[in-house]
C-alpha cells in the first residue's frame, strides 16, 4: 500500500470516529480546519511550491 494510500485511510477513519463522537458541525469544523490551519501555517515558498507541484499533477 502507499504512503497515500495510508494517509487516505488514516484520514477516512478519523472522519467516522469524529463523526461519531461529535454533533455533525463540530467534526465538519475539525475536519475542515485543521488542513485549513496546517496551510496557513505554511510560509509563501512552501505555499507557491505546494502549488506548482498541484498543478504539475492535475496536467498529468
Amino acid at each position: 500500500m502507499s504512503t497515500q494510500a495510508k494517509v487516505a485511510v488514516g484520514g477516512v477513519a478519523v472522519g467516522v470516529i469524529l463523526l461519531w463522537l461529535l454533533p455533525l458541525w463540530a467534526a465538519l469544523l475539525v475536519m475542515i480546519g485543521v488542513p485549513v490551519i496546517a496551510y496557513l501555517a505554511l510560509d509563501p515558498a512552501q505555499r507557491r511550491r505546494l502549488r506548482r507541484v498541484t498543478r504539475k499533477e492535475i496536467g498529468r
